[in-house]
């Protein structure tokens, strides 16, 4: 895709949004079913059937995907296609990879340890660039992925999240 595909497809929708901000709240959705038999939670994906369950350090036996790996997976791909629609609209020529790493102790989600913190403690992103672009041309596309990324965004702002259940 060219800047000038990408425009076309985008414009529309950005002269919709402004003339009526509500109708950019999208409400994403995704939902799991909880496995009977096992400690797992299967989730549909757009093209496949996912199932998480516990990553060996708390268990499991690997074969099932781990809900960690599966957010540092969740940002890679909205880094890597934010960093391909801002290097397109700016016209630069851009391949590479993207990576992401995360450190977890894992002594705070078994209990083992009260002030050992559940979750990531820091989440590492990276570029790999294979590009013809100069240095300032890559800091406006490493600026502009970083702003428009809704994953990246999402973890460094710590939304409002509240919890329900429905008995």
């Amino acid at each position: 895709m060219d800047a000038t595909t990408l425009r076309e497809l985008q414009t529309p929708l950005k002269e919709r949004y402004r003339e009526d901000p509500a109708a950019a709240v999208v409400t994403l959705t995704a939902d799991g079913e909880l496995d009977g038999t096992g400690v797992a939670c299967r989730v549909r994906t757009a093209t496949a059937l996912a199932e998480a369950g516990l990553h060996p350090a708390t268990g499991g036996d690997g074969t099932q995907l781990c809900s960690g790996d599966m957010l540092l997976e969740a940002l890679v791909a909205c880094a890597g296609v934010t960093l391909r629609a801002v290097a397109t609209s700016l016209g630069l020529a851009t391949s590479g990879s993207v990576h992401a790493e995360g450190d977890l102790d894992f002594r705070g989600t078994l209990g083992v340890d009260r002030e050992a913190p559940v979750g990531f403690r820091e989440i590492r992103l990276r570029f790999d660039l294979d590009t013809g672009a100069n240095e300032d041309e890559v800091a406006t596309l490493i600026r502009l992925t970083e702003r428009y990324c809704v994953v990246l965004q999402t973890l460094k702002s710590s939304p409002a999240t509240s919890v329900s259940v429905q008995a």
